[in-house]
């Protein structure tokens, strides 16, 4: 049973098709981590221009969809709610192993430094247990505009 559904993921974060990269969030503690999932088929768009003939996700698509979990694990605390998160850096991604049609790509983040509004996040892409992806992704949290 998801802990949020699309829908509930859409009242959160911006991002709607083409460019939504997660179905449902399967595990959520507030403040600390998150476990949400892409199933990916090949009716994505990408997959028309990369690679034709044997189609593999790209890596920066696997970096977008980590930090879109992660932008609902930030917007889901209570001092980020209503607001929007930007990423502003990526460190030390790795690319370990391709995703392809038919995989089940587990987005695991964990809260790293936090200060003020901004902070990092520790992203690992899974498909069956494997990390596909790793990295570790700064943000920063835009000021709330109805206060301007």
């Amino acid at each position: 049973m998801p802990v949020l559904t699309t829908t509930e993921i859409m009242d959160l974060i911006p991002n709607r098709y083409p460019i939504l990269y997660m179905d449902y969030v399967e595990e959520m503690v507030p403040d600390e981590s998150i476990v949400a999932v892409k199933n990916v088929t090949i009716n994505e768009q990408f997959f028309q221009g990369h690679f034709p003939g044997n189609p593999v996700m790209p890596g920066v698509l696997i970096i977008e969809s980590l930090a879109q979990a992660a932008s609902i694990l930030i917007l889901s605390s209570p001092q980020f709610k209503g607001k929007t998160a930007y990423m502003t850096g990526i460190d030390d991604a790795k690319f370990k192993k391709m995703v392809v049609p038919g995989d089940v790509l587990k987005l695991h983040v964990t809260f790293g430094k936090l200060r003020a509004n901004m902070g990092s996040v520790i992203v690992e892409a899974k498909v069956d247990g494997k990390t596909a992806t790793s990295a570790e992704l700064m943000f920063v949290v835009a000021p709330d505009e109805t206060n301007e």
